[in-house]
């Protein structure tokens, strides 16, 4: 990324000093909703969201999106897919029509309101919790490919690879000591990367970042939340992230596991299984970037402190190093019924 879009992240994240609560409960009155307790700020980083009882007595949630981040047609369709999934009985959470729109705005900020969905969080449990899981990434994928998006965008290296190492090359946060050993390992792997053609797979609708902490067990159903990185790509991208544990053979089982889940209701190309370890790559450096862009956002500073630590950038050229050496492994292998 550019220093331009750097400076214009920082300014967006500035402007999240104006949204107070009284211009919270202010938005929120002018789409009709009357919050009766206080807003209890949610576990959000990227945009803010703030749980609250309305005057109906049920719980809802506000989500303010950052600013400059998407455009409104790209949030109507995260919108509209969400609701494409509760049409099909997919569970998900889809934002509430007020006012005859889901996506709103109030003096130069857009939100929209969501139903409270109580929940536990989805613990890395046993084969059998996996096999679920697959089932209902397998549902969730069957709609998916029913339509296209048109304006959100693809997974692809140029933003996941190219721009971010761009923006890490001129982070105050990596340390000048540091730097050269950094890109000496981030740039071949880079290199390497572009050898793997996303467009040469399927691309259709994706949750886009599909692990644990975006699931919830609701009376003993899974439930998909926070769509707000909904894109193109490759059918593994909302897959690999449930794999855990660095044992390739424990991980291959669970790969077997998830899909046997998954293919009773879509079906999956083996090929895909080349990308998972692209896709990691494509994460680990992806992550960093963003970080590193909304480091203006004080919110950042107090939920990662250890992004601005020497010790985390000694790791992550470990990491590099360590991911570099797995993508050189051949793809891992399933049983042959797949």
């Amino acid at each position: 990324m550019s220093v331009d879009s750097s400076m214009s992240d920082q300014h967006d994240d500035f402007s999240f000093h104006h949204l107070t609560p009284e211009r919270i409960a202010d938005a929120l009155a002018a789409v009709g909703v009357d919050p009766q307790s206080g807003l209890l700020a949610l576990n959000s980083y990227e945009n803010r969201v703030y749980q609250f009882m309305a005057d109906d007595n049920r719980r809802y949630v506000a989500k303010f999106y950052r600013p400059a981040r998407w455009t409104d047609a790209q949030i109507l369709e995260e919108h509209q897919f969400t609701q494409e999934l509760l049409d099909e009985e997919v569970p998900a959470v889809a934002p509430l029509i007020l006012a005859g729109a889901t996506l709103h705005h109030y003096e130069g900020y857009r939100f929209a309101v969501f139903p409270s969905v109580g929940g536990r969080a989805v613990e890395p449990g046993d084969l059998d919790q996996l096999e679920r899981i697959g089932r209902q990434i397998g549902r969730l994928h069957a709609v998916a490919k029913q339509r296209q998006f048109t304006t959100r965008p693809n997974v692809s290296y140029q933003e996941y690879v190219t721009d971010a190492l761009a923006t890490l090359s001129t982070s105050s946060l990596l340390p000048n000591n540091l730097h050269d050993a950094f890109f000496a390992i981030a740039e071949p792997l880079a290199n390497h990367l572009q050898q793997f053609d996303l467009n040469a797979f399927t691309q259709q609708r994706l949750h886009g970042d599909c692990h644990l902490g975006n699931m919830l067990l609701r009376d003993e159903q899974l439930m998909f939340v926070d769509f707000d990185d909904a894109r193109t790509g490759p059918a593994i991208q909302d897959l690999w992230m449930m794999l855990a544990g660095d044992d390739r053979a424990e991980r291959t089982l669970q790969l077997d596991v998830l899909l046997e889940g998954y293919q009773e209701f879509c079906d999956f190309d083996n090929k895909e299984t080349q990308l998972i370890e692209p896709l990691r790559s494509f994460r680990i450096i992806h992550y960093m970037a963003w970080l590193a862009r909304r480091w203006g956002d004080s919110a950042f500073q107090r939920a990662f402190p250890w992004f601005a630590e020497q010790r985390y950038w000694e790791q992550q050229v470990l990491t590099l190093k360590e991911q570099f050496a797995a993508l050189q492994e051949p793809p891992i292998q399933l049983q042959p019924q797949y």
